[in-house]
C-alpha cells in the first residue's frame, strides 16, 4: 500500500537533512563489500545520483516500479547494472549496493518510538527491496546482451574471408558449422564478393570437426548464394574420413567442385582464370 507525500514527510526530511552522512556510510559499507574493486569516489558519484532520485519516491512501497515516477531511478539503476556487468561484478554484489542503504536508514531512525515513522521506514525498506530486485533484473538482462554481443563478435573473428589471389577469396572454417555461423559466413562472403569483384570463392573445411547432413545443407546454401552473385564456389578440405561420411550419408554435392586441399582449390581457380601453375624444382 502506498502512502501519500504528507505521511512520508518526516522520513523524507530526515533523509534530506542527513543526506551527506548517510551517503558517506552507504559508500563505506558498499566499498567494504566490494573489497576495493570500486573506488569510494566512483561509488559516491553514483550514490548521490541514486539518493537524489530516491527522495521523491519516499512514501512508495515499490509495488509499481514500472510507473512514470520511477523512470529516472530505473535509468540510473540500469546504467549502473550494465557498468557492473562489464566490470566483472556479481549480481548479488550489484543488488547489494542498493540493499545496503537499508541498514544506514535503520540506524538513523533507531530509538525513535514514533509509530508513524516506523511505518514509513518499513515502507522505505520495501521500496529498496523492489529497487534491489529491479537492479538484479537489469543486471541479468545486461549480461545476456553482452554475451550475445560477444558471441556475435566471436563469430566474426572465427569466420574470416580473405583474398588469397586476384579474383579469389577463401573462407577457412574451423570448428562447428551451425545455422548462425553459416549466416555470418554467407553475409561476409557476399559482401567481399561485391567489394572485390572476385569470381572464385573457396570454402575450406579442413578445420571443421565433422560433416553431417545439416552441415552439408549449410555449405550448399552458401555455395548457392555465392553463385547467385556470379562467383564459382569450390569446397576444399575434404579429408578421407569426411569423404566417407558424406558418401555414407548419401549427401549429393551435385556439380559443386570439391578438392582435397586449399592449395588444390586455389590451383583449380587459377587455371579457370587461365593462369597455369607450374611447380619448379629448387636446385
Amino acid at each position: 500500500m502506498t502512502s501519500d507525500a504528507g505521511h512520508a514527510q518526516r522520513l523524507t526530511e530526515l533523509l534530506r537533512t542527513n543526506a551527506e552522512s548517510l551517503i558517506d556510510k552507504w559508500v563505506d559499507a558498499v566499498a567494504a563489500l566490494l573489497r576495493g574493486r570500486s573506488t569510494k569516489s566512483e561509488l559516491e558519484s553514483d550514490f548521490k545520483e541514486f539518493f537524489a532520485a530516491l527522495l521523491p519516491l519516499v512514501g512508495s512501497d515499490g509495488r509499481n516500479t514500472g510507473g512514470p515516477e520511477f523512470a529516472e531511478i530505473r535509468s540510473l539503476l540500469e546504467e549502473y547494472s550494465r557498468n557492473r556487468v562489464r566490470s566483472g561484478f556479481t549480481p548479488s554484489e550489484t543488488a547489494s549496493s542498493v540493499f545496503s542503504l537499508k541498514r544506514e536508514v535503520f540506524g538513523l531512525t533507531e530509538g525513535d518510538e514514533d509509530p508513524e515513522l516506523f511505518r514509513q521506514v518499513l515502507e522505505f525498506s520495501s521500496l529498496l527491496d523492489a529497487l534491489g530486485l529491479l537492479t538484479f533484473e537489469f543486471y541479468a538482462r545486461a549480461r545476456e546482451e553482452i554475451i550475445r554481443e560477444q558471441s556475435e563478435q566471436l563469430l566474426e573473428l572465427t569466420t574470416p574471408v580473405v583474398k588469397i589471389w586476384e579474383g579469389v577469396l577463401a573462407v577457412p572454417l574451423v570448428g562447428t558449422l551451425d545455422s548462425a555461423r553459416t549466416q555470418v559466413v554467407m553475409e561476409k562472403l557476399l559482401e567481399m564478393l561485391v567489394e572485390t569483384g572476385s569470381e572464385h570463392a573457396i570454402i575450406d573445411i579442413t578445420g571443421v570437426f565433422a560433416v553431417d547432413t545439416q552441415v552439408a545443407q549449410h555449405l550448399l546454401k552458401t555455395v548457392v548464394a555465392a553463385r547467385l552473385m556470379g562467383a564459382e564456389c569450390i569446397v576444399s578440405g575434404i579429408r578421407p574420413q569426411i569423404a566417407q561420411t558424406i558418401v555414407a550419408l548419401g549427401i549429393e554435392f551435385g556439380d559443386i567442385v570439391t578438392k582435397a586441399s586449399l592449395a588444390d582449390a586455389l590451383r583449380h581457380a587459377l587455371r579457370r582464370d587461365g593462369v597455369d601453375v607450374v611447380r619448379r624444382e629448387v636446385v
